[in-house]
């Protein structure tokens, strides 16, 4: 198969995360995601926690989803957010892979290569998905869910001047609650295959 890349934007809960997992298994390639806040972090020789907010620390592997990558200064989201540029970019000219969140869409949206996936669902299916998959009360989803819209929105908007959302940006838009986890990362690793089985 020739060299690609997938960058992967979402929804909270819309199981965005677990599909790119899934995905990466089912075409044999790696997957980045809070890989890339380590990276940033050794880097800068900076300890994860100054990259990441006190609630990407939180025990709960669902919390490390809900602030994007950055802190509450600007000025150390800048650098943040250089750095972070250039790994995004040092990878996927590497090797395929996935790349999850962090503009990675819009830093490699002109490369030929790559393939820009935005994951959504209906809002009761991710109340849903929150509930029985992450464990949450049904208060604490809807409160998460709002959160995690609100800051991936402002992050997103703030570096490459759209919303994660914008179909201009997407090469591929899915609903993940009509064919699950497994079903979607099918239908996109079918169409990678299609593109790049050759």
């Amino acid at each position: 198969m020739n060299k690609f890349t997938l960058t992967i934007t979402r929804e909270f809960g819309s199981l965005g995360r677990s599909i790119a997992k899934e995905l990466a298994e089912e075409l044999g390639v790696e997957l980045y995601d809070r890989d890339i806040v380590e990276k940033v972090a050794k880097q800068l020789n900076m300890p994860v926690s100054t990259i990441s907010n006190e609630e990407e620390r939180s025990k709960h592997s669902f919390l490390a989803r809900m602030f994007p990558l950055g802190t509450d200064e600007e000025y150390m989201q800048d650098i943040i957010f250089d750095t972070q540029k250039n790994i995004i970019l040092d990878l996927a000219s590497k090797s395929s892979c996935i790349l999850v969140g962090r503009c990675s869409d819009y830093l490699l949206e002109h490369r030929e290569d790559n393939i820009n996936i935005f994951i959504y669902a209906p809002y009761e299916k991710r109340l849903e998905n929150c509930v029985n998959i992450l464990g949450m009360s049904k208060s604490e989803a809807k409160k998460m869910i709002a959160s995690v819209d609100k800051a991936r929105n402002t992050y997103h908007k703030k570096y490459a001047g759209y919303l994660p959302n914008d179909a201009k940006h997407k090469h591929l838009m899915i609903d993940s609650s009509l064919l699950g986890v497994k079903g979607t990362s099918h239908l996109i690793a079918q169409m990678v295959r299609e593109l790049y089985d050759k």
